[in-house]
């Protein structure tokens, strides 16, 4: 069949590079435009706003936040203390670490500067490039080129059918097909995959707002931290809590009101195989009510990442221990102390230490007031000796629990007025009792008694209650983080399995008769499916403008000189006459695909 047309047929088409840009995607200027200050201010602008610098403040702001993963920081829950025991562990790099903010990263000066210059650069690629879109959306698609045959696939026809009639059917199969088409100057331009740009519009604008709920997370967000023994409970404000971190918009005095008390703790561990010891189930059973209405007491679970929600806070389970219940008693028999005191955990089988001070002791043995202090470990599964391994426990479990004390009498420093760590003894002013010359100390069961040596009365280790530390956090910008976060995957998704392609046919009435067909697409990614596209749709038409019986084929040199041409008939429809298959119009494949 032949191909040929002259140029006064074609009607006018704009320039062929034009239709083959298929991005709304701003032009990167390659250096400083203008002369002068202004000059260089509009050329660093566009550098701003271009897609490279923002991928690279994204993997900056990505190496900035390593930091706040590995080191303690101020903001976190118990970050106070952690933050010490870790400048007390690394004396040497603390300061230095203080000065580079280190400590605190998600508030520090370089952290915020990257978040706002990567603010910045989103918001100047999203809004140009929204507002080129829209532009896209109102337009018509391109018209159609000069020479269709040029394109990367194209099929081409002989028919006896009418030109308006041929291009009338293809701009209504084209738009059945759910391409946006417009017919004018007797030829059809049609376009398909715009929802590519709205998922990448949608990818940025989800990373800003991603960027910006981490942003109100930092701003309006606050952090409490609660230590409750069995049987405990507290109301959330800042004389209860033992530690809260507040942000600029977020004080003690925002704290959600309500009321939570543990009313028991249970705890489950393997007890045999290879991952003996190992947690099995940590379960906080609580009782709260929100506000200051003790009616509407109600009665929840809190377990680990399954936090209690009330009011605008969580409740998070961050720890839990043992809290020996110690009795002591001063040189005449009267009860000074009595309380549970909980010990920290040191190790994954629960060996705790802690204290135990005991401010209110009175007069001691040499008629001076003095104060006794208590150090030692509670261990839940003690050995039947220390020889060897010294006090520790071989099972987190309450299997075998015993307490370790020593004693100590003299100035605990609690009456100076400075802030004391409660879970620390500070030995300065104390002196370790003593027997037979030798440091005086206990190994005690529940229900087991230690007399005090010199008098000073007697310790009774009664029992055991379990502890729970909780983490109440309020951050309102979380739920904005989590929508971006999935908005972005689904506008990812879009924009790379999304194909943006066009599609142009044009009919055109022959001198000597008969009508020439021609289609034409081009795709932005290297794939086939244009071509199948085109073929489908050469296939449809021809029930409209079916190929002339005497049409021969076209010559590859006449059509580009590629020579790849193959039959626009799908291959499970192919039929068995040889006359259908000669009339069936060829359809070039897609230069670029490697089928």
């Amino acid at each position: 069949m032949s191909n040929t047309t002259t140029e006064t047929e074609q009607p006018p088409a704009p320039d062929d590079g034009a239709a083959e840009r298929l991005s709304t995607a701003p032009v990167e200027s390659e250096g400083p435009t203008g002369i002068g200050t202004f000059g260089w201010a509009r050329w660093m602008w566009r550098q701003l706003t271009s897609m490279r610098v923002a991928l690279i403040l994204l993997f900056l702001l990505s190496l900035a936040a390593i930091p706040g993963s590995l080191i303690p920081q101020y903001q976190n829950g118990q970050g106070q203390l952690k933050v010490e025991a870790w400048k007390a562990q690394h004396a040497t790099v603390a300061p230095v670490y203080e000065k580079l903010q280190l400590f605190d990263v998600y508030s520090s000066v370089w952290f915020s500067a990257i978040y706002i210059l990567l603010f910045v650069s989103l918001a100047g690629c999203i809004v140009p490039r929204t507002w080129q879109f829209v532009g896209v959306l109102r337009s018509q698609p391109p018209a159609a080129p000069r020479n269709l045959t040029r394109m990367p696939v194209h099929a081409a026809w002989r028919t006896d059918a009418d030109a308006d009639r041929v291009n009338a059917a293809a701009h209504r199969l084209l738009r059945r097909r759910g391409f946006r088409a417009h017919l004018s100057g007797g030829s059809v331009a049609a376009e398909k995959g715009y929802l590519r740009e709205v998922g990448n519009l949608l990818f940025h604008l989800s990373l800003f707002a991603l960027l910006g709920g981490f942003a109100w997370s930092s701003l309006a967000a606050g952090t409490g931290g609660k230590l409750m023994i069995e049987g405990e409970g507290y109301s959330n404000t800042i004389t209860q809590l033992d530690d809260f971190n507040g942000t600029r918009f977020y004080g003690s005095q925002d704290l959600d009101p309500f009321y939570l008390k543990l009313n028991g703790f249970t705890s489950k561990f393997q007890e045999k195989g290879d991952q003996i010891g190992a947690a099995r189930q940590f379960t906080a059973n609580v009782e709260y009510y929100a506000g200051s209405d003790e009616s509407k007491l109600k009665k929840s679970t809190i377990e680990v990442n399954h936090p209690l929600e009330v009011g605008g806070s969580k409740v998070y389970l961050i720890g839990h221990g043992y809290a020996p219940v110690i009795t002591v008693k001063n040189g005449k028999g009267d009860v000074v102390y009595r309380g549970a005191v909980p010990f920290l955990p040191q190790d994954g089988n629960l060996t705790s230490t802690g204290v135990v001070k005991v401010s209110d002791y009175g007069t001691g043995p040499d008629g001076n007031k003095t104060q006794l202090g208590f150090s030692g470990f509670f261990l839940p599964t003690a050995p039947l000796s220390f020889e060897g391994t010294g006090p520790v426990s071989l099972f987190p479990g309450d299997a075998a629990p015993e307490l370790v004390l020593n004693a100590f009498a003299g100035d605990l420093g609690t009456d100076s007025g400075l802030p004391q760590n409660v879970y620390q003894l500070n030995t300065r002013k104390l002196t370790q009792l003593t027997r037979d010359g030798e440091p005086a100390k206990a190994r005690l069961k529940p229900g087991q008694g230690w007399e005090l040596p010199d008098g000073y009365g007697s310790v009774t280790f009664e029992g055991y209650k379990q502890w729970a530390s909780f983490n109440v956090t309020h951050r309102p910008g979380n739920s904005i983080a989590l929508a971006g976060g999935v908005l972005a995957i689904l506008g990812l998704i879009g924009s790379l399995f999304i194909q943006r392609r066009r599609i142009w046919v044009r009919a055109v009435a022959l001198p000597g008769g008969g009508t020439q067909v021609e289609l034409a697409g081009l795709a932005r990614s290297e794939s086939a499916k244009i071509a199948e596209e085109l073929a489908e749709l050469a296939v449809d038409l021809q029930d409209d403008a079916p190929a002339s019986e005497e049409d021969d084929a076209p010559d590859s040199a006449e059509e580009g000189g590629d020579g790849a041409e193959r039959s626009a008939a799908a291959p499970d429809a192919v039929s068995d006459d040889p006359e259908a298959e000669a009339s069936a119009p060829a359809v070039p494949a897609d230069q670029n695909s490697k089928e």
